[in-house]
């Protein structure tokens, strides 16, 4: 294997790192990490499996939301792993932790307002609401 050589990383891997909630599994995990970060080839992972991640560390582990941001930022800081779109990843996690927004909401505000995009049609005005920068539009206010 080379540097060039690229795997995807699958949630579940991150899940048993994390939690250690299957040991061997956990072990398996860190050490390709460690192979990762020195070089021996790239990790690569998408939006969604930090999304699915930060929903199960949720709802499965029950952790809060700063546990949550502390284990996704972890991942984001991984040597040898890249993830796209980092800095809109790092501001869902800061308005999930400090507006109490649910994570995908905030990653599509982010992703909306790094696009220039300042107005949003939803039903579901409570976590958007909390955001600067936004305008909620609820369609049956066009009627």
């Amino acid at each position: 294997m080379s540097v060039d050589d690229k795997f995807f990383t699958d949630t579940n891997l991150f899940l048993r790192y994390l939690t250690d909630d299957i040991p061997k599994q956990a072990s398996a995990f860190e050490k390709i990490l460690v192979r990762a970060g020195n070089g021996e080839f790239t990790l690569v992972t998408s939006n969604l499996v930090i999304a699915e991640i930060v929903w199960t560390l949720e709802s499965y582990y029950q952790l809060n939301r700063k546990e949550i941001q502390d284990h996704v930022t972890a991942i984001l800081n991984t040597p040898g792993l890249q993830v796209d779109n980092t800095g809109l990843i790092l501001q869902a996690l800061l308005w999930y932790v400090e507006k109490n927004v649910d994570y995908v909401d905030a990653y599509n505000a982010a992703w909306a307002l790094s696009r220039g995009i300042r107005q949003v049609y939803t039903f579901d005005q409570k976590h958007f609401n909390r955001l600067e920068g936004l305008r909620v539009v609820v369609p049956d206010e066009l009627i």
